[in-house]
C-alpha cells in the first residue's frame, strides 16, 4: 500500500486498492482526505495523475501545492480562480499606493506652508546625498502645492473613489 496500512486519500476516495507505487499516496496522506476531494473535483484524477507523471519526482510536491491552492480558488471563484485573487490584490496594491502618493503630497503641502523657504535647501541637500528620482522629489520639482486646492487633495483620498470591483481586471502580464 501507498502509506502505511491505509490507503491513500486518494484511493480511499476512489475506493481501490492502493498500490505499492501509487502516484499519489506521497502527496495525498489518508489523514487529509479533504485536499485530493478537491483537486480531484476540479481537475479530475487522471488529469491529476497524468500532470504528476510528466513532472520529475522533486517537483511533485510543489505541483500538488499548486494544485490545491488553485482547486480552492476555483471553487470560490469558478471564472478566474486564483486570477482573480491576484487581480484583487493588484487592485488593492494600486488603492493604497494612490492613497500613500496623496498622502505624501498633502503632507508636503503642508510642510511647505509651514516653511516654505526652509524646505526646499533640505529636498536639494536630500536629493544629493541620494541622487535617486523618488516621489517626493519629483513633486516637488515640478508643482508649486501651494496653489493647488486642499480639496483636491482629499477627493483623492476617499476610497469610494477607487474602482474596487473585482470583474474589472487588468492585465497580470504587463
Amino acid at each position: 500500500m501507498g502509506s502505511g496500512s491505509s490507503p491513500c486519500a486518494s484511493c480511499r476516495l476512489l475506493r481501490r486498492r492502493c498500490a505499492k507505487d501509487c502516484i499519489f499516496a506521497p502527496y495525498f496522506p489518508s489523514d487529509d482526505p479533504y485536499k485530493f476531494a478537491i483537486v480531484h473535483k476540479v481537475f479530475g484524477a487522471s488529469n491529476v495523475s497524468k500532470m504528476l507523471q510528466e513532472l520529475p519526482i522533486h517537483q511533485r510536491g510543489d505541483a500538488v501545492s499548486s494544485l490545491v491552492y488553485e482547486a480552492n480558488a476555483r471553487v470560490r471563484d469558478p471564472v478566474y480562480g486564483c486570477v482573480g485573487a491576484i487581480s484583487f490584490l493588484q487592485n488593492q496594491v494600486s488603492e493604497l499606493q494612490m492613497q500613500l502618493a496623496v498622502a505624501q503630497a498633502e503632507t508636503l503641502c503642508f510642510q511647505m506652508q509651514q516653511d516654505p523657504v526652509a524646505l526646499p535647501t533640505q529636498i536639494d541637500q536630500h536629493h544629493h546625498q541620494h541622487q535617486d528620482h523618488d516621489q517626493k522629489s519629483l513633486l516637488l520639482s515640478n508643482s508649486d502645492f501651494n496653489s493647488i486646492p486642499h480639496q483636491y487633495f482629499s477627493s483623492f483620498a476617499s476610497p469610494s473613489n477607487v474602482i474596487q470591483d473585482p470583474l474589472k481586471r487588468e492585465s497580470l502580464w504587463t
